[in-house]
């Protein structure tokens, strides 16, 4: 895992200006280090998230760089702020995500073997947790499952809506999570959520065969910041991997479309999750 994968990304994307607001002015890394009090090292941290600015540091920054741009200082001032999901002991990879969910307004997600958090009943999140590895305590437990439906809270959002676009492999409508009761109840849940008008689920069906998708998940998040539009998230052992390439950004965006071009549109995705609810957990 690349360095700074855990940094939060409000902090990410302040570091980011900072450094560019460096290079504008021509300044390098020791040339600004010296006249900051700093190493280089030290600056670099800065530039890349990993230090909770100090605003007497920015204004110093402003000051050397000769450029002041609207809001900075507010931007540090928040960014120096609790993050919500911190009292809920949420820290390093799993922090870096909501941080970065919470900020997007927009995220397209492929899921093969799991309903996408966004959509999970209760009973349906429980059973995962108690399913992980390493295992967890009760509490760690209640803590997660409290999150994941506070997260949720946005797709009903009025103020801050956040659109979900998910396309889920029919796999993961056949393994009986939590039972064939909470299973059933979570398929019904999915259709109802897909008659808001934040909520897009398609199904991939098992009749498709193989497709370009089958490797891995996948979360694309999308903010509504020029400077930074999007961000890609992919699983592995314990966590998430964060990646910002153009390059590789472009390549999902495209995987992306080619999924939901070959998976069943909206309203069939609906009706088959309806049918399985039936034939398969008597819902």
């Amino acid at each position: 895992m690349s360095s700074g994968q855990g940094v939060p990304f409000r902090r990410r994307r302040l570091g980011k200006k900072l450094r560019e607001m460096r290079e504008a002015a021509g300044k390098t890394l020791e040339e600004a280090g010296a006249y900051l009090d700093m190493s280089r090292s030290a600056l670099q941290r800065w530039e890349s998230g990993e230090t909770r600015p100090n605003i007497n540091v920015v204004r110093s920054m402003m000051d050397l760089y000769d450029c002041r741009p609207e809001g900075l200082l507010d931007e540090v001032r928040a960014v120096r702020e609790k993050a919500w999901y911190e009292d809920f002991g949420i820290e390093g990879l799993g922090g870096s995500y909501i941080d970065a969910e919470t900020e997007s307004d927009a995220v397209h997600e492929l899921t093969l073997q799991f309903v996408p958090g966004l959509l999970q009943t209760e009973g349906y999140m429980r059973a995962l947790f108690a399913a992980g590895f390493p295992p967890m305590t009760q509490g760690e437990i209640d803590k997660q499952t409290k999150v994941r439906l506070i997260r949720q809270e946005r797709l009903l959002s009025v103020q801050r809506p956040l659109e979900l676009i998910a396309i889920v492999a029919e796999l993961a409508l056949h393994l009986p999570v939590g039972g064939p009761d909470v299973m059933g109840a979570q398929l019904r849940r999915i259709v109802e959520m897909t008659k808001l008008p934040t909520v897009t689920v398609q199904v991939i069906p098992r009749a498709r065969g193989a497709h370009g998708g089958m490797r891995a998940d996948f979360t694309l998040l999308h903010f509504p910041y020029p400077d930074y539009p999007e961000m890609l998230y992919s699983p592995f052992v314990n966590g998430a991997k964060r990646d910002e390439k153009y390059e590789r950004l472009q390549d999902v965006r495209l995987l992306f479309d080619q999924l939901r071009s070959e998976a069943l549109d909206p309203a069939g995705s609906a009706e088959l999750i309806e049918r399985l609810a039936g034939d398969l957990y008597g819902s």
